[in-house]
């Protein structure tokens, strides 16, 4: 089982690769909460780790932003992992 360190930093990745692709897709942190039905506050403490959010708030965001979350949370894993071999 992961620490409470490494799931945080996952959590906190996460937040970093939706932000980056909103960004990516010139979205404004208006236009996702719109999409996702959620409030601007809301989409700016998720991306700002101020909050932990519910796995719903994370899926609407990503369909929002046109992401599949479970590729988010895999790159996030994968982001904090060593590199097995090196």
């Amino acid at each position: 089982m992961a620490s409470d360190k490494s799931q945080q930093a996952v959590c906190t990745r996460i937040a970093q690769i939706l932000r980056n692709e909103r960004e990516k897709r010139s979205l404004s942190m208006n236009q996702v909460a719109e999409r996702a039905g959620l409030s601007q506050q809301m989409v700016s403490y998720v991306e700002r780790g101020m909050r932990n959010p519910t796995i719903e708030t994370l899926l609407r965001m990503a369909a929002a932003i046109e992401v599949d979350l479970a590729r988010v949370i895999e790159r996030a894993q994968k982001l904090g992992s060593p590199q097995k071999g090196s």
